[in-house]
């Protein structure tokens, strides 16, 4: 189900804010960039937390916005209404295929167990063989450093093969990122 043929970025990030204002602030400016540089911004469709951080910042910038919430999250996660496009799934499951199908690229913020669940599905996929799309984490002030230590002791104990690393991009600023990301044809 591809919604529209442009440059989209998936982003994966918590419906909470988290306790650091960096990750609030690195979400404004990554909707911010998104818009400025031409990408519709593909994402949960809440208006709280992380993810309505990004969208009010690529909306106001002037972006296309595209939201993918499952029916019994559109309360909880405040769904907006003023994106360009909303679908509304039946299943979370749906609504990560229906986020990833309609994305050139996946970016993965701070977040939580959703997060972490929308992340390791796609690289599950990348893994398979499914797709060669790139999956970038945002490393705001070192958030995921965990998560790639993790990564690292799957490896060496035999889990996954070291090419398992690949798959996933840290990026440390947005700026960084941007740079990944101007090099996806449109």
């Amino acid at each position: 189900m591809r919604l529209a043929s442009r440059r989209s970025v998936c982003v994966f990030c918590g419906s909470r804010p988290g306790r650091d204002p960096a990750y609030a602030a690195a979400a404004t400016s990554l909707g911010t960039a998104l818009a400025e540089a031409g990408f519709r911004l593909v994402y949960g469709a809440g208006d709280v937390g992380l993810m309505g951080a990004v969208a009010n910042a690529a909306i106001a910038a002037g972006g296309d916005t595209l939201g993918v919430v499952p029916a019994h999250l559109v309360a909880r996660e405040a769904a907006r209404r003023d994106l360009s496009r909303v679908v509304v799934t039946e299943t979370m499951h749906e609504r990560k295929k229906v986020m990833f199908m309609n994305a050139d690229a996946i970016v993965t913020l701070p977040g939580g167990p959703g997060s972490l669940d929308e992340l390791f599905e796609v690289l599950t996929w990348r893994q398979l063989g499914l797709h060669q799309k790139p999956v970038y984490l945002l490393n705001v002030g070192g958030y995921w450093n965990p998560l790639l230590a993790l990564l690292d002791h799957l490896v060496a104990q035999g889990f996954a093969d070291a090419s398992f690393l690949h798959f996933l991009e840290p990026r440390d600023s947005v700026p960084e990122l941007m740079e990944s990301l101007a090099a996806l044809h449109g």
